[in-house]
């Protein structure tokens, strides 16, 4: 194989043994970990893989970490979560892409750097179809050519030219049960928070991204506008289960588009939080003024 694979872990001794088995054939594997505490680390290195440990401090900073510090085996490189499976046919496919680089057969004129590639997201057994569509998600790459942006759901910035992959990977979202998927994303509600209050600020809407002929672009204005709409977490829900037509998925469907829209309301929340810290102040007991106790 001539793609080297990267994965973040914390404490996913039972996810990365199926991982690993989608694996079989790539001859570098690099783990970077989050300092886990059970045995993550001795399931990825008895299964041959390399090992790097740094502390995490979200998600864009960390994998910008990875890029400037690992040293990878192959040009190029295909991100994979612990909760993620590779796919023959997608195999099949990055396979051939860094082959032709190999060979130089890609012309001047158009020669992509790094890939966006779709999932399958699955939750009850079922794959989400409409609830949760693949999406484009950047994931395979060249190193040199990457960098993150964003502590939650980074936006890469990309030297160089940019395809899409037609195959997509698997996705177990609630490999480790509802109540670590709401505790996760209750902390990714934080960061998405902060990312919210920073867009707000310093990211005004460009309309002329709406007609890009890039996707991504359009998508990343889409999300953009949305921060400033209100009714959010309403509009998600009504987004994703009547527009996107997530009913189709039956009651997993219905779950998971209710999730989504308590997600939302978390940041909403958050955000206000920040943009008015009075707010907080209240809640300790104090005037909104921070002057005094409130009675």
């Amino acid at each position: 194989m001539s793609v080297s694979i990267f994965i973040q872990t914390l404490n996913e001794q039972d996810n990365l043994p199926g991982l690993l088995d989608s694996l079989a054939g790539f001859d570098d594997i690099v783990v970077l970990d989050s300092l886990s505490t059970d045995d993550t680390r001795r399931i990825a290195e008895s299964r041959g893989c390399r090992w790097f440990e740094h502390a995490f401090d979200g998600r864009g900073p960390h994998q910008n970490w990875a890029m400037e510090h690992i040293d990878f085996k192959h040009r190029w490189v295909f991100y994979l979560d612990a909760d993620e499976r590779m796919t023959p046919e997608l195999k099949r496919e990055i396979e051939s892409i860094a082959a032709k680089w190999a060979s130089g057969e890609w012309t001047r004129e158009y020669s992509p750097v790094a890939y966006y590639c779709g999932r399958k997201n699955y939750f009850r057994g079922r794959w989400l179809r409409h609830a949760m569509p693949p999406g484009n998600i950047m994931r395979f790459f060249q190193p040199p050519h990457i960098r993150f942006e964003r502590l939650a759901n980074p936006v890469p910035i990309v030297d160089g030219e940019v395809g899409y992959l037609k195959e997509h990977f698997l996705h177990y979202n609630f490999s480790k049960g509802l109540r670590e998927w709401i505790e996760r994303h209750n902390r990714y509600s934080s960061y998405e928070a902060a990312e919210t209050v920073k867009a707000l600020e310093n990211n005004p809407v460009r309309i002329g991204n709406l007609f890009s002929g890039d996707r991504n672009t359009r998508r990343l204005e889409l999300k953009n506008i949305s921060f400033r709409l209100p009714f959010r977490p309403f509009i998600k829900f009504f987004y994703m289960y009547i527009l996107g037509r997530g009913f189709l998925d039956g009651r997993a469907g219905l779950t998971y588009c209710t999730l989504q829209a308590v997600y939302e309301y978390f940041i909403v929340l958050k955000a206000r939080e920040i943009r008015q810290p009075e707010l907080s102040r209240l809640d300790r007991g104090e005037t909104a003024d921070g002057t005094g106790r409130a009675p």
